[in-house]
């Protein structure tokens, strides 16, 4: 009998890469299910990291202190991937700038101003992880990405360039003008496993 952590369940080991999709937030804002499909996808990819992060206060009691209480203060949910495809579409998100409205469907021909930035658009991110027995999967949603990006595009001889992109979920649930009541109670999007 083998000791130490044994695999409980072999087709929940993840291994490989997520599919980012990026769509228009306001028309998927009411829906807390998948719905963008692969022609939604920003390509191919050579990383994909998910972060959800807490900043917690702690209380303290007794002598010697110890601690004996956690609250949470603050919360946020980031995707950040490093895509290969470098094209008007991709420079154009990594900008800030929706381009699921159009003029950045050619890989080839486009253009993206730079120079006064505001602040990102928002757009629907989902990222598709299909598990290695191809029968499951995990799909992260965030309703009301924004960007946050430094566009660095490093060229050279022997490999693709690998720009990074950061996706942070802002609040989408009805207490946001721009939310919708399916989001209440998951302010910033759902990890779902199907």
């Amino acid at each position: 009998m083998a000791g130490g952590p044994i695999t409980v369940e072999t087709s929940s080991l993840a291994l490989g890469l997520a599919q980012i999709r990026v769509g228009p937030s306001a028309t998927h804002i009411g829906k807390s299910y998948p719905a963008l499909s692969a022609s939604d996808s920003i390509g191919s990819l050579t990383q994909t990291d998910f972060s959800g992060n807490t900043e917690w206060w702690e209380h303290y009691s007794g002598f010697p202190q110890l601690k004996d209480y956690s609250i949470p203060l603050k919360e946020d949910a980031t995707l950040t991937a490093a895509y290969e495809e470098i094209t008007p579409y991709n420079i154009a998100l990594a900008n800030g700038i929706d381009p699921t409205g159009g003029g950045y469907a050619d890989a080839h021909s486009g253009e993206i101003a730079l120079g006064g930035k505001s602040a990102p658009a928002y757009v629907r991110m989902e990222a598709v992880y299909t598990y290695p027995d191809a029968a499951h999967y995990m799909t992260i949603i965030f309703p009301r990405a924004q960007i946050k990006s430094n566009l660095e595009v490093s060229m050279n001889a022997t490999d693709s360039a690998k720009p990074g992109i950061e996706f942070i979920s802002n609040i989408a649930d009805s207490s946001n003008a721009s939310g919708h009541a399916c989001w209440d109670g998951k302010s910033l999007g759902v990890i779902q496993f199907t």
